[in-house]
């Protein structure tokens, strides 16, 4: 484990049990020296990663602070999995899996995925339900030279806890584009869309830490459901 992250850890943990409270300071750079037996560099790389995600906040001559957050019950914007929000938020969640199956990537997919043609792809359709509703479809393609030993029971439970706890793979990160689009016959087929016209689509293109794209998944969620929440930080003007 890269130094910085225990830190990180330790800090973000620290804030989502309430240890830290929003608008208090937390420990000062040369307490957290101490505490982990490492440099200041090292200790500013953790609290900048956690500014970074919005958590923190540095007030010249002051210290650093814990930030108020908004609460939001189910949100958008890191590498969590569904099943991890879901059950950070204690929600009353289901996966149904319509889809497993292999494909080879042709032209077609090569312009919606990435992937190469001819590469081999694990191809699932899920329907996340939340609170008795079918409100997500996600349309998965694993890269199946690294998931080959994915079964459809896996994908029922979490693939990301599979790839990091069974597989030991490294998730590096994904990115994301957010778009409103037609709503599609699976779309109709599958979701309780009630009178939903469209449809809120994040397409996410992920990455092992050797740099290769092993995921691409279009999350289609009903638009009075999704919340997609960042943080933006100001840089400083020189």
């Amino acid at each position: 484990m890269v130094k910085y992250t225990k830190i990180f850890e330790y800090i973000k943990e620290k804030i989502e049990s309430g240890e830290f409270q929003p608008e208090k300071k937390i420990p000062s750079e040369n307490e957290l020296t101490k505490i982990f037996k490492v440099s200041r560099n090292t200790v500013r790389k953790a609290i900048e990663e956690l500014a970074y995600e919005g958590l923190l906040t540095s007030v010249h001559g002051k210290g650093v602070f814990v930030l108020k957050k908004i609460p939001i019950d189910f949100k958008l914007n890191n590498n969590e999995s569904f099943k991890e929000v879901s059950k950070k938020k204690s929600l009353n969640f289901n996966t149904e899996i319509p889809i497993f199956e292999t494909l080879t990537i042709d032209e077609r997919l090569n312009k919606k995925t990435n992937f190469k043609i001819g590469e081999k792809v694990i191809h699932i359709i899920r329907v996340r339900e939340i609170d008795n509703e079918k409100i997500i479809l996600d349309n998965n393609y694993f890269l199946f030279e690294y998931l080959k030993n994915l079964t459809k029971e896996i994908a029922l439970n979490s693939i990301y806890e599979f790839i990091e706890n069974t597989l030991s793979l490294k998730i590096n990160g994904t990115q994301k584009i957010i778009s409103i689009e037609n709503l599609t016959a699976l779309d109709k087929k599958y979701l309780d869309l009630k009178n939903s016209t469209n449809i809120a689509v994040v397409k996410n293109f992920s990455y092992l830490d050797n740099g290769i794209l092993f995921e691409y998944t279009e999350s289609r969620h009903r638009p009075d459901k999704f919340i997609f929440t960042s943080f933006a930080k100001r840089e400083k003007k020189s």
